[in-house]
């Protein structure tokens, strides 16, 4: 059996044969490199976490800024300021939550190459705690985090859009 020959489930990730490997006695190397890819995985979730802190002040700070302008005279050539700033403030959240979908399936097919790695190994702590954690479908056991982090975004949107309405519908007159 050669490298090209890994099991279905294996996604190329082994260089050799897998039945080279045997199970419980992995080579230090291999045992080295798990070590190496789940300290990579911590880093992604710092990696994310750095992303949202970054999108939620530039949301808080669009907020403020709209806010000041609100509740001030502002001078005419700051008042069109009042209706960019929610445009600009739902792009802002379009990419915000693009970005939480796509750390979504790239955590996933990180968790997936645990597991494959795992298999491999005396024993599989990953798959084993999203095995008790129902892997993710039973919300009673485990809500995904990305599945709760996508509504920061759709919330800020939804706020955006409503005082965009507010603006341009109810308080017109006011601002001009």
């Amino acid at each position: 059996m050669g490298p090209d020959d890994n099991k279905p489930g294996d996604a190329g990730l082994f260089n050799i044969a897998t039945d080279a490997l045997k199970c419980g006695e992995p080579w230090g190397a291999y045992l080295e490199q798990y070590k190496i890819y789940l300290d990579h995985l911590d880093k992604l979730s710092d990696r994310r976490q750095s992303a949202h802190s970054f999108f939620f002040t530039l949301n808080t700070g669009l907020c403020a800024a709209l806010a000041f302008l609100l509740s001030r005279d502002t001078s005419c050539e700051m008042r069109p300021l009042c209706f960019v700033i929610p445009f600009a403030g739902i792009m802002v959240c379009f990419f915000w939550y693009r970005l939480v979908k796509s750390y979504r399936q790239l955590s996933a097919g990180k968790f997936e190459v645990v597991h494959q790695m795992e298999k491999h190994l005396p024993m599989a702590p990953y798959k084993a705690e999203w095995a008790l954690l129902g892997q993710g479908k039973d919300a009673s056991k485990y809500r995904p985090l990305t599945h709760v982090e996508v509504w920061v975004p759709l919330c800020f949107t939804i706020m955006y859009a409503l005082l965009l309405g507010y603006l341009l519908l109810g308080r017109q007159s006011h601002l001009y």
